[in-house]
Order: C-alpha cells, then structure tokens, then sequence
C-alpha cells in the first residue's frame, strides 16, 4: 500500500467543484471512456467531507466517503476513509443481481452466502475474506441492503497488514443519497456498471485532498 506523500499533479479542488455541473452534462451525453483508465482520483466535495466527487478521465461521478471524513491516520473502526494510494486487486459481485460485474479486466468471483470479511485486529484473519459461520468479527459480504452487489477489494492494509490499521475498505455501490459508508468510497449502480469494463488491477484508486 502506497501513501500518499508530498504534493500530487492534481487539479485544485475548487477547479473540479466549478466544472462538475459541466461534466455532468458531459457524463449523460456519453457512455465512452478514452480507453482503461490508470487511476480513479476522489476528492471531498467542498463543504461536505462525508461526501466525493470521483474523476475517471475527463468524467466526474458522485461519490460516498466514510461517516469520518479522510483520514491520514486510519484506525479500525473511524469510520474515515483512508488518504491513500490503493491498488485495485479483486472483486466480489452477486451473480443474481449484477452481471455487469463479468465485463471488467479485474478478477471477479461470485459472492455468496458464506463469504464473510475479518474486521477483528486480534484474528489472525484480519482484514481477509473468511468462510461463514466465523467465530471473530467479521462482515458478512451477501448483504441484504446490495451495497456489494459489485464490490472491488483495495489494497489498503493488505500486505504487509498492521493490526487495527483499518479492514474492509472497498470500492462499492452506494446507498440512496450517497449516504456515508464506514470508510469505503461507493457510488451508484449506474456508473459502476459504466466504469467496471475499463478497470483492471493496473487501476489505481487516489484519495486526496
């Protein structure tokens, strides 16, 4: 896992807050991107820490950020949203409820009902997929509201891992109203499906502020 360190080539906030009415209209004239995309940058939205604005490309998404904001010190259980430079590795997604999900370059497997998540800092599983029914803490990642319906795995705190440095953090679809996730970055049905066909684990995910 990379963190983010000194100043990135990136776009001022208040330049990406003034164009997005724009892009949006951009976003909805368009189902194409210029190719696979090598990085997905997420911002807070100016005013609104819970909430982002995610870049791919030329186009803009609306995004969730965890209940805690962005953080550059992520603990188990903030609920923030990590500043970070994170990979993206794999993804889960319901074979029922999202067949979008097998159009990507990312490896995909189908999520069923006995697949959990390790969020125990103690458990030698931490922060690693597990097999239901578990005795430690843990997700469980067939969930009744689908907010993993499509879920892509980041390498935050992955390898090497650090206990109570943060589990579970995902790239998932969101709650009606973007509401905030636990530490997560989600967005809509519609634009996972649109962005899924032109990501691969070259694709980075690069919280920022």
């Amino acid at each position: 896992m990379r963190k983010v360190t000194g100043k990135l080539p990136i776009t001022p906030i208040c330049s990406v807050a003034r164009s997005y009415r724009k892009m949006r209209g951009r976003n909805a004239a368009t189902e194409t991107f210029p190719g696979s995309l090598s990085a997905l940058v997420v911002r807070a939205r100016p005013g609104n820490p819970t909430q982002g604005l995610l870049q791919a490309g030329y186009l803009v998404f609306s995004c969730a950020l965890g209940r805690g904001g962005i953080t550059s010190n992520k603990r188990e259980g903030d609920g923030a949203t990590p500043l970070a430079v994170m990979r993206l590795l794999s993804g889960y997604f319901r074979s029922d409820r999202f067949a979008p999900a097998r159009r990507t370059r990312l490896p995909m497997a189908a999520c069923d009902a006995a697949l959990g998540w390790c969020d125990a800092p103690a458990d030698r599983n931490y922060n690693r997929p597990v097999r239901l029914p578990y005795k430690a803490g843990h997700e469980t990642m067939q969930r009744t509201d689908h907010l993993y319906d499509a879920c892509l795995v980041l390498d935050w705190n992955i390898a090497p891992r650090k206990r109570g440095r943060g589990s579970a953090i995902f790239f998932h679809l969101a709650r009606p109203g973007y509401k905030p996730t636990e530490g997560c970055v989600a967005i809509s049905r519609r634009d996972m499906e649109r962005l899924l066909p032109h990501l691969s684990r070259r694709t980075v995910l690069k919280v920022v502020r």
